[in-house]
Parts: structure tokens; C-alpha cells; sequence
């Protein structure tokens, strides 16, 4: 294909559908889709080391509807609700600063339960910038990562690479492992992709997780 292309973003309309999900009218989408960065930046700030795996947004005339799955669900929920009563509020406050909300617009906040951890892309890489930013010997966590992800019986395939100043060396480098198979060309292939970065005393290190899922046919959607 001679071009790199998002796993996710190929597979789109195929296999995968949009995290924004929404129609504007004319002259309001910039407003809509600013409003949809925010919130995401704001949430993987606020909710960082909660391992969420994804944040998808829902907008209608009178309501716009947040969905945030998530492996640690009770520690956003809090008790009795509180937490996730404080997090609606703090986004509805931060849009309305902002002006990318109107007043009569009510925002919702759903938390959803992510079962299998260890075979969702943005939890492993999540993971494993936990451990880099605990100072772990990066191979040892790379090995440790994949046979984690392995003994998962959904997954048939997972690759991790890292690149940066790696075990804190002088000159940045990448280092790539592999088990399994990963085809990235299959559109019907279920890979799913994620790409974070650990944040060092000596730079920042980028983590990009790939993990196959076998092949998914009209039959099985």
C-alpha cells in the first residue's frame, strides 16, 4: 500500500465505527468538533492512570452524551456516584467557559466496564508507560507485556515498539517485539491499535501497541 495507515482509521464503516458520533448543522461543526477535543483532552488529563480505553461522544439537540470504557470503572464512578456527578459537571462547566455549549443542552456521562484488559491496545500500552515511567527495565517489560497479552485466548497476535531514549541512553533508538501474527493488510483482520508516550525525566518515550483478534465475517457482526 506503500503508505502508512491508522489500523483504525482503515478499518473504518468495515469493522469499526466513529468515536464522534453526530451530525451539524451548517456553520456549527468547528464549534462541535472543538468541543470534542476538549473533552477528550481534558478526560486523558484528568483520568490519567485509570486505564481508559476509549472515549466516545454522542451529540443530539438537547443532550450530549459521553461514553468512557474504562478496566477501572468504581475508581471514576466513586462512591455512591460522586465521582462521576463531579467529572459531568467539571466537563459541563469547562464547555460553557468555553462557549461550545448552550445552556439548555444537558450533558451525560455513561462508564462503561472494559472485561478483558489485557486484549484492549490503549490499556496495554497504558500499562506499559506505567511501568517505563516506574523506571523498569524496558525489555523485561516488553517480554513480561506480550506473554501477558498471549495467554489471552481471544488474541492470536501482539507487537509493541518503543522509540526514545531508552534505559536512559545518550542517542534515542527503537526496539520492536513481536508474537503472533499481525495482518494489517486484511481489512476484516480485528486489530486493535493504540499509541501513548511515557513521559521521562530525559524525554519522552513513545509506546505503540498492536493486537490481533482473529478475523471477524459478515456472519459474526
Amino acid at each position: 500500500m506503500t503508505h502508512t495507515v491508522h489500523p483504525y482509521s482503515h478499518r473504518l464503516g468495515i469493522l469499526r465505527d466513529w468515536k464522534s458520533r453526530w451530525f451539524s448543522p451548517k456553520g456549527k461543526y468547528k464549534y462541535a468538533l472543538r468541543g470534542d477535543i476538549l473533552i477528550r483532552q481534558f478526560l486523558e488529563k484528568k483520568l490519567k492512570g485509570f486505564f481508559i480505553a476509549d472515549i466516545e461522544i454522542e451529540r443530539s439537540e438537547k443532550a450530549l452524551r459521553i461514553i468512557i470504557s474504562s478496566s477501572r470503572p468504581g475508581m471514576i464512578i466513586g462512591r455512591a456516584g460522586d465521582g462521576a456527578e463531579l467529572l459531568r459537571k467539571e466537563i459541563k462547566a469547562l464547555l460553557l467557559k468555553n462557549k461550545l455549549l448552550a445552556e439548555k443542552v444537558d450533558v451525560k456521562l455513561d462508564i462503561k466496564e472494559v472485561k478483558s484488559a489485557e486484549s484492549n491496545a490503549a490499556i496495554v500500552s497504558q500499562m506499559i508507560v506505567e511501568g517505563l515511567e516506574k523506571r523498569l527495565p524496558f525489555r523485561r517489560l516488553m517480554k513480561q507485556m506480550l506473554e501477558k497479552v498471549m495467554a489471552n485466548r481471544d488474541v492470536l497476535g501482539v507487537r509493541i515498539f518503543l522509540a526514545g531514549r531508552l534505559g536512559g541512553a545518550t542517542m534515542s533508538r527503537t526496539e520492536d517485539r513481536k508474537l503472533g501474527r499481525i495482518p494489517l493488510q486484511t481489512l476484516r483482520a480485528d486489530v486493535d491499535y493504540a499509541v501513548t508516550k511515557a513521559i521521562m525525566p530525559y524525554g519522552a518515550i513513545g509506546v505503540k501497541v498492536w493486537i490481533y483478534k482473529g478475523d471477524i465475517f459478515e456472519k459474526d457482526k
